[in-house]
Formats: structure tokens, sequence, C-alpha cells
């Protein structure tokens, strides 16, 4: 390639790297009473043309070896720095994420970091690259910031990872990671993206079951943070508390769980009909379950447990669903009569 071709086509430096504030995370792929899809892997759209700064992550990236599927990123020998073009995540071609993977593992620099996995995570927003990806080792590489020390890198890996946990084979890489992000949703504080973005991928790992046995423990984790958190958070944790509660092979462990006492104060009329509606539903998930008698007695004597809170004849669930009645959403009305019958 000469260089005036080169010169004409550096174009966009954001839409190559994807450094576009609040971009990232997706949503789980998770139907629910609506028959809707809640959310949608993100795309960034091209900005304007700029020019490349010295010292620019641009600048950084158009230094860096270029490698192929099969070099496992090691370096190629006939790369040209210059070989750089302004492209859309949707068009990134693969040396351009092997460029992107080898300066993540070598920036010093927290900010470039950040802006990587950013432009990673809009990568992952498409099928193919959430192939690539998987083939250069990407999901290792970016799921190893998961402890770095800054939240904000912290929030964009999980992002990262969400994007490309929608890609049933990624999920195979990515479920080694489920007892990382539980602790993250444990240690992170309450309401804040860490947890948010924590929860989207368990929602998307929960779809299905055949990783949702890997989330056995995080039931009373799951339940506190219902009862404490905001109505963003709550929602989400219903996500995959209502993924979870469809199996069947997993009630005997959720009417198990811990859960605070609180957990029936949540079914309240000041609670948003979103929130509501998907906790009506999990309700629905648990009663479908049918213990044995000598089961029942048994988790009788657990007074902390879901089951006792939610389930028992001696819960309080009942008195307030009967108060639900009267509620000014005619679906949560149907939903609440349909638990009652």
């Amino acid at each position: 390639m000469g260089d005036d071709n080169v010169i004409a086509r550096l174009g966009s430096v954001k839409a190559l790297l994807g450094i576009v504030a609040g971009a990232g995370a997706s949503y789980g792929i998770y139907k629910l009473l609506f028959g809707r899809v809640d959310g949608k892997a993100n795309r960034i759209k091209s900005g304007k043309s700029v020019a490349v700064q010295p010292g620019s992550l641009m600048d950084k990236v158009a230094g860096f070896k270029v490698v192929s599927k099969t070099d496992h990123l090691a370096p190629s020998a006939d790369t040209d720095s210059s070989d750089v073009y302004s492209r859309s995540a949707a068009s990134l071609e693969p040396r351009h994420l092997s460029m992107l993977l080898s300066l993540l593992q070598s920036s010093p620099s927290p900010e470039e970091r950040r802006n990587v996995l950013v432009t990673l995570g809009n990568a992952a927003a498409f099928t193919v690259n959430q192939d690539l990806l998987r083939e250069f080792g990407g999901l290792h590489i970016i799921a190893s910031f998961l402890s770095d020390p800054s939240p904000e890198i912290r929030v964009q890996t999980l992002n990262a990872l969400n994007n490309l946990s929608m890609n049933i084979r990624n999920q195979e890489q990515v479920k080694v990671y489920i007892p990382s992000v539980m602790q993250l949703i444990e240690m992170s504080p309450v309401n804040s993206d860490l947890q948010l973005a924590a929860l989207r991928i368990l929602t998307n790992l929960s779809v299905t079951d055949n990783h949702q046995h890997l989330m056995k423990s995080s039931f009373t984790l799951l339940l506190s943070l219902l009862v404490v958190s905001n109505e963003v958070l709550q929602i989400q944790v219903l996500k995959v508390l209502v993924n979870l509660s469809s199996n069947p092979d997993l009630m005997d462990d959720i009417v198990q769980a811990q859960a605070p006492a609180s957990l029936i104060l949540v079914f309240d009329s000041c609670t948003s009909t979103s929130v509501l509606l998907r906790l009506l539903f999990f309700v629905g998930n648990l009663r479908a379950w049918r213990p044995s008698e000598q089961v029942a007695e048994a988790l009788r004597r657990r007074q902390d447990s879901l089951y006792c809170v939610l389930l028992d004849g001696s819960s309080q669930l009942h008195r307030r669903l009967a108060l639900l009645l009267s509620h000014p959403d005619e679906e949560v009305k149907a939903q609440v009569a349909r638990l009652l019958t």
C-alpha cells in the first residue's frame, strides 16, 4: 500500500477504538412474561474524522505488530505500522482485534487499557468478532482484568465479557469466571456499576440450564441484594432468579437458601411494577415445586429459609398478595390472582 493510500484511509479514530463514554455493556438475552428480549448488545457509531495525535491510543495501536488467528498473538514479521484503517466496530478486521489484545496486555496506562476494553466490548457485539476473539484466546486475556485495581477497568472487563457471553460457544470459557463474578457482586458497593455489569453476565449464563448449577451458591447473595438494591439492580437480580428457578433440578437448593425476613416487604404496591411482575413470576416458579411432607417438615425447622419466608403456610406472603389485588396495574392483579388460586 502506498503512502498516499494510507493517508487517505486514515479516518475516524473513534470508530476504530470505540472510545465513547458509557459504551460497553449489553443486557442479557432474557425473555420474561412479556415475550420480549430485555437486552441488546451495544454498538458504537462512527464519529467524525480526526487526525492521529502523537502518543494517542491510535498512534500506539498503529505501532503494534499484526498477528493472524494461527499465530496465537505472536508478532508478524511483515507488519506495516501504518496499516491501520478507519473502521466501525462492525468492520474491524482480525488484525485490528489482535493489535488491541496485544495493547491490552502490554500498555502500562490504565486509561488506555480501559479504552481498549471498551473497543473490544463494542466489537464483541458482532458474532464474527465473538468467534475471532475466542480463537485468539481473547476471552482469557480480557478476563484477566477482572482483578484489576481500577473499578472502571473491572466494569469494562465485565461489559466485554457480557457481550462475548452472548455467544453459546464463548460461554464454555466464560463460565469458569462465575465465582469471580459472584465475588465482585458481593464485594462491590451496592447499586454500583460493578454489581450491575456482573449481574448481566449471570443473566446471560443462566438463560439455559447448561451452567446454572455453577450459581448454586449465589441464591442467598441474590436474595439479600434484592432487598437492599435500587430498581435497576432489583430487575437484574430477578432476571437471574427467574432463570434459575425455572430449572427443577435447582429447586431444592433455592428453597433451602437463607433469605432475609424483609424479603416479604418487597411485595408491596410501592414497589415498581417492573420489579413486582418479575417477583410474582419468581414466586410462581417456586410454587410449581411440590415437596414431600417429610421435606417440608425439615424445611420448616429452618425459619430463615426461603421456603419459610415465601412458601410455608405460616408465611405472610398470602396476606400481602391479597393486598396486591387492588394494585392499579392489570397485569399485576392478574398474576396475583393466578398465585392465589
